[in-house]
């Protein structure tokens, strides 16, 4: 068994929300159909049962029980070495599959060779569509962001927000939501895991980055798409901390992408 070949390696990492995990575990077993597949919960020690009730209701999952929160890019990582899968997806517990999509996402991966990540439509529990295309940001940005500038100036940061994007149509893209990223496990073989100096935020941006320095690409297709309520994890930290850790990941992707 743990020979045989598995398409896609579904990897979620998990802190305190369990109700949306059940719903997201769920659609995995009710929409995804015809295609193998292996889910693997990466739980950074939830308090509020999220692990036992893993346990109990979807034993055939692969639970890690990490003993701290390790945050996003940590948790994904313990999972991504054990994934048996030739693609993988990194979704949020917050997230949802509407159908079998994932399917044609797929198909596109392998028809274009040199796509490294490729993201869907991310939909809002409205089924209106989330702006979950960036722009790589500049110094300028994270200034604007971090003083609040845009409550003054709206417009202000269209740019990196990609306000005029066309979520309609295919497109070559600079960064994708970390909600869905659906890439290949030999795209970590040869660019590496995801970069654990990053403890929340930022970590896809960095993840993208790497993706076209290394000649290939990331590109947004609206071929597949899933519904995601946003937020829920990190919504439980205060404010103050927030803002710390979006300052520190923003100072080291900026940093990081000075270097290189």
């Amino acid at each position: 068994m743990d020979n045989q070949k598995i398409k896609l390696s579904i990897i979620i990492v998990s802190w305190n929300v369990k109700d949306f995990l059940i719903k997201c575990l769920e659609s995995c077993f009710s929409k995804l159909k015809g295609i193998d597949f292996e889910v693997i919960v990466s739980d950074n020690a939830s308090s509020d049962g999220t692990q036992g009730m893993v346990e109990k209701k979807f034993p055939n999952i692969k639970l890690i029980k990490n003993e701290k929160n390790l945050g996003f890019a940590a948790g994904n990582n313990k999972a991504i070495k054990i994934a048996k899968g030739e693609y993988v997806l990194l979704l949020n517990p917050d997230a949802e599959f509407l159908d079998d999509s994932i399917k044609y996402a797929i198909e596109k991966m392998e028809e274009n060779k040199n796509i490294g990540v490729l993201g869907c439509n991310i939909l809002n529990p409205d089924m209106t569509t989330q702006m979950s295309i960036r722009k790589f940001p500049t110094v300028m940005d994270i200034l604007i962001i971090l003083l609040k500038l845009k409550k003054i100036f709206p417009n202000i940061l269209n740019r990196y927000l990609a306000t005029d994007f066309d979520y309609s149509k295919e497109s070559e893209v600079d960064q994708v939501m970390g909600a869905y990223i659906l890439t290949k496990k030999e795209v970590f073989e040869k660019i590496g895991l995801l970069d654990e100096g990053y403890f929340i935020w930022f970590e896809e941006v960095d993840f993208c980055k790497r993706i076209w320095q290394n000649s290939l690409k990331v590109v947004y297709s609206p071929c597949a798409r899933v519904i995601h309520h946003g937020g829920k994890s990190f919504s439980q930290e205060g404010f103050a901390k927030k803002q710390i850790m979006f300052f520190k990941s923003a100072l080291r992707f900026l940093f990081k992408t000075k270097l290189n």
